[in-house]
């Protein structure tokens, strides 16, 4: 590779990363979201499908599950961002504390940690004293480097609402065929079931290829992983389904 093209390259990774990262963690969100709410959704579909049930059924079946395990893992969600963020902050209190009340053994590590990573002698000291001049900054570092813990941006509610507007929206694709089945009063469950399973899988190929955006993997690897779960989940349920209208009846 040429130095010109280097060049270019590392260009295009800041400008990816200058308008991009904003957004990750929301888009990731929305793709995690968007695969549940696709996969769970053709699994009910898939399983009415083999228990021949009408489309009115179908349809009852597939919105109460969009909206009740949407809900669910919205609220699962928004949980588990704001816990991250409540176990930051209390940490946080307590490196605040530490550095006000114990600033010699905190100075000490500092020193250590830095130590650690081949400072020495008067550059050594010359990073501590830069460090703890300024107490957020000398809270920062503790926190990133004796803990681990990095501060979270994102917004608990915004991270749970994607969640949700993502499994309803993609969730949604399977039941799109026998909406209009409904409301049409056709009624060809085979041929439903048919056209039900093809935009799914476009559903599941444009979540693959987003996935595959946000990871930074192979599209095509992203892309049939995605396929194959869907696809297992819909055989798996649809055989269920199968077998139990002919155990009932």
């Amino acid at each position: 590779m040429t130095e010109g093209h280097k060049h270019h390259h590392e260009d295009s990774l800041h400008l990816k990363k200058g308008w991009f990262s904003k957004w990750e963690d929301y888009i990731g969100e929305f793709v995690y979201g968007g695969i549940d709410g696709s996969v769970t959704t053709f699994a009910v579909v898939a399983g009415s499908a083999g228990a021949g049930l009408d489309s009115s059924v179908v349809i009852i079946l597939g919105f109460a599950n969009l909206i009740a395990d949407g809900f669910a893992m919205s609220v699962g969600s928004y949980l588990s961002n704001k816990s991250e963020q409540q176990n930051y902050e209390k940490h946080e209190r307590i490196e605040y504390w530490e550095v006000d009340h114990l600033p010699e053994k905190e100075r000490e590590e500092i020193r250590e940690i830095y130590a650690a990573k081949g400072f020495e002698g008067e550059l050594l000291e010359q990073v501590v004293d830069v460090i703890t001049s300024d107490k957020d900054r000398w809270v920062d570092v503790m926190m990133k480097e004796e803990l681990n813990m990095i501060k979270e941006e994102k917004s608990p509610l915004a991270m749970g609402a994607m969640t949700f507007v993502s499994f309803v929206l993609i969730g949604i694709v399977p039941l799109i065929a026998y909406l209009w089945d409904y409301t049409s009063s056709i009624s060809d469950s085979t041929h439903l079931f048919k056209v039900s399973i093809a935009l799914t899988s476009f559903a599941f190929i444009g979540i693959g290829w987003l996935k595959s955006y946000v990871a930074q993997t192979s599209r095509i690897r992203s892309i049939a992983e995605t396929l194959f779960l869907g696809a297992a989940a819909a055989v798996l349920s649809y055989i269920v389904g199968s077998w139990l209208e002919t155990l009932l009846n």
